[in-house]
């Protein structure tokens, strides 16, 4: 596997970014187009329509939404460990999640560090990861 790094750390899934919204985006543009050219000789089955593809759409997209939140939850719970595990210490509440889903990429050596020093200086998820020098790699993100 390819190592990760700042430049290449964001995850694109094929079957969901291309496969499953491009074929959201499809169907949606021809759902909006049968139902412009047949709502007034077809009413109820171009509401129908609309409706039922809009309904699948807005599934989807909380479907997504909701495994990202999971996620987002474990690793808030993985880095809180991980620093307990490291200093004996919680991590600050002041820390935002942004902030912590950030710092997972530090290495153990890094990490209690560079949490101090977001604390210190109000890093932003961007400069944090840009502080990083050792990537610790996540390639198991949904």
């Amino acid at each position: 596997m390819k190592q990760q790094n700042y430049e290449n750390h964001s995850k694109i899934d094929p079957a969901f970014h291309v496969g499953i919204a491009l074929l959201s985006l499809i169907t949606l543009i021809l759902t909006i187009t049968f139902f412009v050219k047949n709502v007034g000789e077809e009413t109820l089955i171009s509401f129908l329509v609309l409706f039922i593809v809009l309904t699948m759409i807005l599934i989807g997209v909380k479907l997504r939404t909701y495994a990202l939140q999971v996620q987002d939850r474990v690793i808030r719970t993985e880095e809180n460990f991980r620093y307990y595990r490291l200093t004996g210490d919680s991590l600050a509440s002041a820390l935002s999640l942004k902030q912590i889903i950030a710092l997972r990429f530090a290495p153990d050596e890094e990490f209690p560090a560079l949490v101090e020093r977001t604390l210190s200086e109000n890093l932003s998820p961007t400069d944090i990861k840009k502080a990083v020098q050792n990537w610790r790699a996540d390639h198991h993100r949904v």
